[in-house]
């Protein structure tokens, strides 16, 4: 298993100068470049000297296990990097090492303490000697850090979809699938992992090499994926300005203290479905809002208040809905009986087979399939 750890370590540098090199680096180029430098650094660490570090120096093993309360708050920063257009790290981000620096002063404290450093084991090899009661304070803080900071990017990724509902007419690219799967399993497994050290620290359960090897195994697997899919993630939101996507909730609620008069809600909503008959601009599948918005001359954050309040929809449905109505007229046209209907579909502004279906099923209730029999007898 030393082996597997060491390849993980080397894979973490490997995808750091990859990154490194990579041009135009985003911020969460960035903050994934120190995040791999961390990961690289602890499963090195772990795989050459794991069994004389938990034996022989506690209190630097200790430290060594402090650094897990690094790996939540790089997996949040990472995300909001990913999905907050133009964010930028902030001196309240910092915070969320603040953990991580008092769990450090604290051994560094104690150190000078020989009656209270020798009761800070993780192995338990010794005998029991009364664990410290602060340092187990900071072995459940370091238990719950994951947890936590999962359940706090899990928060994120519903903040994304209403953006992205909000914003684009198509989700293919942007919607961050490797990385929801990847919170969503790691979360369960360090969840899992972390409570385990818990209780074995506490009320000596499990194996401790069980802890640590399983909590080593999980970042080396983590490593390889979110270095490579990390490696090819494009910024979501490039070559838009800040203020020209709406970000808010698109309950009808938000709009109580807007500026926009119903007269004029009503004139907009009115000179978009004339837009929308005439011109077609559904049938580009890479529309969004503030393209929509531009060609019509509203601003963004109206014609969003339109669709959302006057329409009653998101502005993905609102599209997605014109271009479903647009491949059924075809479908049941003449002129298009020997057009397949995934052609017919990407003519209407889809760039998918899966994205198409999906949409027509949650549209019709029905499969493309089964509304062309139906239709054609």
């Amino acid at each position: 298993m030393k082996y597997i750890f060491l390849i993980a370590s080397f894979n973490a540098l490997f995808f750091t100068v990859l990154l490194a090199q990579k041009k135009g680096k985003a911020l969460h180029d960035k903050i994934l470049i120190y995040w791999l430098l961390y990961l690289g650094f602890y499963t090195g660490i772990y795989g050459l000297s794991a069994p004389q570090l938990f034996t022989n120096y506690p209190l630097l093993s200790a430290a060594f296990i402090s650094l897990l309360l690094l790996h939540g708050p790089f997996l949040y920063l990472y995300i909001r990097a990913l999905i907050i257009q133009s964010y930028r790290i902030e001196p309240a981000d910092y915070f969320h090492f603040i953990p991580f620096v008092l769990f450090n002063l604290f051994l560094a404290g104690v150190s000078f303490f020989p009656e209270t450093a020798v009761k800070i084991r993780l192995d338990h090899l010794e005998g029991e000697h009364g664990s410290s009661a602060l340092f187990n304070f900071f072995l459940v803080l370091t238990a719950l850090s994951g947890p936590v900071y999962f359940g706090l990017s899990l928060a994120l990724f519903k903040k994304l979809d209403i953006n992205i509902f909000n914003n684009f007419s198509s989700i293919e690219n942007i919607d961050l699938g490797w990385l929801r799967n990847l919170v969503y399993t790691f979360g369960a497994v360090w969840t899992i992992l972390m409570a385990a050290a818990a209780l074995h620290h506490i009320f000596h359960l499990f194996s401790w090499n069980f802890c640590t090897n399983g909590l080593s195994l999980s970042l080396s697997v983590f490593i390889i994926l979110i270095g490579y899919f990390g490696l090819k993630q494009k910024e979501i939101f490039s070559g838009f300005e800040k203020d020209q996507f709406v970000t808010e909730s698109s309950s009808v609620e938000k709009y109580a203290g807007s500026t926009l008069k119903e007269t004029d809600a009503e004139a907009y909503a009115e000179k978009l479905k004339i837009y929308m008959a005439e011109k077609k601009p559904y049938l580009n599948p890479d529309l969004t809002l503030p393209q929509l918005a531009g060609e019509l001359s509203i601003p963004s954050h109206y014609l969003s208040q339109v669709i959302n309040k006057n329409l009653g929809q998101n502005f993905f449905d609102f599209i997605n809905h014109y271009r479903i109505e647009e491949v059924k007229s075809k479908i049941i046209h003449p002129g298009y009986q020997k057009y397949s209907v995934l052609g017919i579909a990407f003519e209407a502004g889809f760039n998918s087979k899966s994205a198409f279906n999906r949409v027509f099923k949650n549209i019709t209730g029905q499969t493309p399939t089964q509304f062309k029999k139906q239709q054609t007898g």
